[in-house]
């Protein structure tokens, strides 16, 4: 039980685990970008392909 103890308060000293969280925060911050930049390029080429759709029909 000490051996797990020791092993958890290493951790929390040691910079390892500050650092992780860091990573996946800027990996969250950076996957949410890509996917409202996905969002915003599908919805204008949407709009774009109505459009060329709707002014070939005339």
């Amino acid at each position: 039980m000490s051996n797990l103890v020791n092993k958890v308060q290493r951790f929390l000293v040691s910079e390892d685990g500050p650092t992780a969280v860091e990573y996946a925060v800027m990996l969250a911050l950076i996957v949410i970008v890509c996917l409202t930049a996905i969002n915003s390029i599908g919805t204008n080429a949407n709009t774009t392909f109505t459009n060329v759709g709707n002014s070939l029909k005339k």
